[in-house]
């Protein structure tokens, strides 16, 4: 199949020009994603002026790819924040997760946004024994955090479970008609978005495009991840490959979030669009650039619906990128009036609406209660100093063994790599990665990624060469599709013999 979110599908969004020539705004805003485009809007209702530039479209980069989850329950587990940080922390963390969820409902219901909104139960749920009481722990913790949440034997799905925290009031809503609502209301605000704009270049006042410059009193990258400097939070963040699949069905389905205790672990929800209701399952996350079928992780997602909830064919199928953070929570912050936000793990909308929050009142000078628990400079928990260890040893051993092994050359020649296929090949002593498309024509690029010269890896479900080292991502004639990486791989000129 096609890789193609069920919200690409069923919401259009309108076209906007790229940026051409020069400009000058209060604050210019990398990124038109849900943490870009809530930025832009919290910032020009306090009076700044804001340049939005995105290389893609509104919504065109991970907020599209998401499957849209609106919860104060996180991935790092409260009782995990309160061991390794501490119970105030897991306090704010809590505080933190439920404002931003209020902030997209206050946000909704104040511009009369049609998106789907609805309030929906959380049920963080197990299928095995073991996993109990590791649950009746979360429930204590997260309880103590302040959330609503309870106990229950009962999950209303379609096979046995042994029980699961609700999280009371969460929510859900088709992201892309959201943020097409929040991207008109910027731009009726006197807000200006900047699509298929590139950019290249950020520094303290500047940012260049290829086409462009913004001149700029603050700058926010509200990227997945900083396209420039912020080098220390490379050593903080894994990137990691999610997998989604959404089945048309008819008549009744439960109410809620579900995610389960397995590892990796899988998510599920239905969604009502203008083609009918979707059930939405995802899962077999893995890091970027170090499972060679990816396809199988499509099948894993496949046998897993099919399995627990007898679906036929899916409609659709879609991967996107995860920032997980050492140490659990996002790292939000900046530095000489540059800005980043990023490290959200599976909870993209929330976590990326508190990004949003956060800068805007440090861009305004407001204070705010939650913004050391979630600095980029904080200390990473002692505790977690082997996970810290064991994710970033992984930087320095691609890095060596591409420049210094011939592990990964699958050929020598240009006729080595049928249609639809790519390899690695070796070409007069230098590396190549080669693709094939299915109508035969021939792409030869470097291998080296241009953000910190490891070896990309062929992503056969997405058609993309992926780095394994911090996750940017790449077309096949060497485009740059997702950061850290903003230049694209070197075009190489092959004879297709």
């Amino acid at each position: 199949m096609t890789s193609l979110s069920l919200w690409n599908a069923t919401a259009a969004t309108p076209a906007r020009d790229p940026l051409r020539g020069e400009i000058e705004v209060d604050v210019a805003i990398v990124g038109a994603g849900i943490t870009g485009l809530t930025a832009a809007l919290l910032l020009q209702e306090r009076g700044r002026s804001v340049a939005v530039l995105e290389k893609a479209t509104v919504a065109g980069g991970e907020s599209g790819n998401t499957t849209a989850h609106l919860t104060a329950a996180i991935d790092a587990r409260y009782h995990y924040v309160r061991r390794k940080y501490s119970a105030d922390d897991a306090r704010l963390v809590a505080e933190a997760s439920n404002a931003s969820l209020e902030k997209i409902a206050e946000l909704v219901q104040k511009h009369a946004i049609s998106c789907r909104f609805r309030r929906v139960p959380g049920y963080l749920y197990t299928e095995h024994r073991k996993s109990v009481a590791e649950l009746k722990s979360e429930l204590v913790a997260a309880r103590e955090a302040g959330l609503d949440v309870q106990w229950t034997a009962y999950v209303p799905l379609p096979f046995e479970t042994r029980g699961a925290i609700v999280f009371a009031n969460q929510a859900q809503f088709h992201p892309r008609e959201y943020l097409n609502a929040l991207a008109d209301v910027v731009t009726r605000g006197g807000g200006r978005i900047y699509e298929r704009t590139l950019v290249t270049g950020v520094k303290e006042g500047e940012v260049t495009t290829e086409e462009g410059r913004v001149n700029a009193g603050a700058i926010f990258m509200a990227t997945d991840v900083p396209i420039s400097g912020f080098t220390h939070v490379f050593t903080k963040v894994a990137a990691y490959r999610t997998y989604a699949m959404a089945f048309e069905v008819e008549g009744e389905h439960p109410d809620g979030l579900f995610w389960d205790t397995a590892d990796p672990y899988h998510y599920t929800r239905w969604q009502e669009t203008d083609e009918g209701t979707f059930l939405i399952v995802g899962g077999e996350d893995h890091r970027v650039g170090e499972v060679d079928d990816t396809d199988a992780c499509f099948a894993k997602v496949l046998a897993y619906a099919r399995d627990r909830f007898r679906v036929k064919k899916p409609r659709y199928q879609w991967s996107g990128q995860v920032i997980e953070p050492h140490g659990g929570l996002p790292l939000i912050g900046g530095s000489h009036d540059i800005f980043i936000s990023t490290g959200y793990s599976g909870q993209g909308m929330t976590f990326g609406t508190l990004g949003a929050m956060l800068i805007a009142d440090e861009i305004t000078g407001v204070e705010n209660r939650w913004k050391d628990v979630f600095s980029h400079t904080r200390a990473i928990p002692d505790m977690t100093a082997r996970e810290f260890i064991t994710e970033n040893i992984k930087f320095p051993k691609h890095l060596a063994a591409d420049r210094l092994t011939k592990h990964d050359v699958e050929g020598e020649s240009p006729l080595d790599v049928r249609a639809g296929d790519a390899k690695i090949l070796e070409v007069d002593g230098k590396k190549v990665a080669a693709y094939r498309d299915d109508s035969g024509t021939l792409y030869c690029v470097s291998p080296i990624c241009t953000h910190l010269k490891c070896d990309v890896a062929w992503n056969g479900a997405e058609r993309t060469w992926d780095c394994p080292c911090h996750g940017s991502r790449f077309a096949p004639d060497g485009a740059v599709l997702h950061g850290p990486a903003h230049t694209p791989l070197e075009r190489i000129q092959l004879e297709d013999e």
